[in-house]
């Protein structure tokens, strides 16, 4: 019988969460290795669930309480093979092509600031996630003012000219 879950991750207010699926135990030290070389200011945790041999919960981070974070938020998901980053100090669009560029890396399900909640499905081998609910519903299209008012912010914080 196969069941299904929402999980809703947990992260600090100023942070951003990054969760994704990768394919061998070598993901953490090489998710570490992409955050601080591509964000050497960037506070951050990391977790990946393993799913074979131990099935341990692997984790680095240069920042403990978000370490224990990320790790709490990967053992709620209890899917094999997933992997999730607490950033601080940082944006996900800034980290998001060294993430996808680490060989193991599969997919990326989510990199938000917006309250998040994965929706896992559960079987007799195991958990698996099938989609993210990132943030809320649309309220309507936006109007000229807020196309503008779009257009503004992003070179207001440097991402176009």
């Amino acid at each position: 019988m196969l069941q299904m879950h929402s999980v809703r991750m947990e992260f600090p207010s100023d942070a951003n969460i990054i969760v994704g699926q990768s394919h061998f135990i070598k993901t953490v030290e090489d998710l570490y290795e992409a955050v601080t070389t591509t964000l050497p200011q960037a506070k951050f945790g990391l977790a990946f669930n393993e799913s074979s041999g131990a099935c341990l919960t692997r984790s680095e981070g240069n920042d403990e309480k978000l370490k224990e974070r990320a790790v709490r938020n990967s053992q709620a998901l209890g899917c094999g093979h997933t992997f999730v980053l607490v950033l601080q100090n940082a944006y996900p669009i800034n980290i998001l092509s060294a993430i996808r560029n680490v060989p193991e890396v599969c997919s990326i399900f989510c990199a938000t600031a917006n309250p998040v909640e994965i929706i896992v499905a559960q079987s007799e081998q195991g958990r698996g996630v099938l989609g993210v609910i990132d943030g809320s519903s649309p309220k309507g299209v936006e109007s000229q003012p807020d196309v503008a008012w779009r257009h503004d912010l992003l070179r207001k914080i440097g991402y176009k000219r």
